[in-house]
């Protein structure tokens, strides 16, 4: 059974957001311990971890895992859509951005005892009509996903904040994620989607 943290001072968690405190630090630690067990060439039993977990992080669910060092980005990698039981898209989706992204080299063992772990728990994809995509967009608020062509792009709603976008650029800069060009979006055939997000860290 993995320890479990004494208080939740690291969350800034409240009575608005689907999960509670303790569900949250209980997948910042899933995260971390997963992270740190790849790192050491170490066995993650994600079985035996199934059986320690809240009932409600058997849940399955969407989510994305984004690592910072030293206030950078090191890493982020998740799933669009729901796919396994939240704990172990938590695990995956940690281990992923820690030694997958291909933007990034591996984590090294020296490095992860200065990782920031964020936890995006995405909602359910909602359809956005291109005509109405501008005004409807609350930045801060969604994230958007964008299908075209063969192509995916996703940007997580703390994107658009960090960078100072505003709804246009944000559909700009998701097409451009997604290797089409700025103004792909309001092309016939592409399929625009918005989700929100309940996002929390250490």
């Amino acid at each position: 059974m993995l320890p479990l943290p004494e208080n939740e001072s690291a969350l800034t968690n409240s009575n608005e957001y689907e999960f509670s405190a303790e569900e949250c630090q209980t997948l910042l630690v899933i995260a971390r311990h997963a992270i740190e067990a790849r790192a050491a060439a170490e066995p993650f039993d994600l079985e035996a971890l199934a059986e320690h977990v809240p009932p409600r992080l058997h849940e399955i669910r969407a989510a994305f895992t984004t690592l910072f060092l030293n206030h950078q980005l090191r890493g982020c990698v998740g799933f669009a859509v729901p796919l396994y039981p939240l704990y172990r898209t938590v695990a995956e989706t940690a281990v992923s951005a820690a030694f997958l992204d291909p933007r990034f080299p591996p984590v090294t063992a020296e490095e992860v005892g200065g990782l920031r772990l964020e936890i995006s728990l995405l909602s359910p994809l909602q359809p956005l009509e291109a005509s109405r995509a501008e005004s409807e967009i609350q930045i801060g608020r969604h994230g958007l996903l964008i299908t075209h062509m063969a192509r995916r792009g996703l940007l997580l709603p703390q994107v658009a904040v960090e960078h100072g976008w505003d709804a246009l650029l944000f559909l700009e800069n998701t097409c451009l994620k997604a290797g089409l060009q700025r103004g792909a979006w309001r092309e016939p055939g592409a399929r625009l989607e918005v989700f929100t997000a309940e996002i929390f860290g250490d």
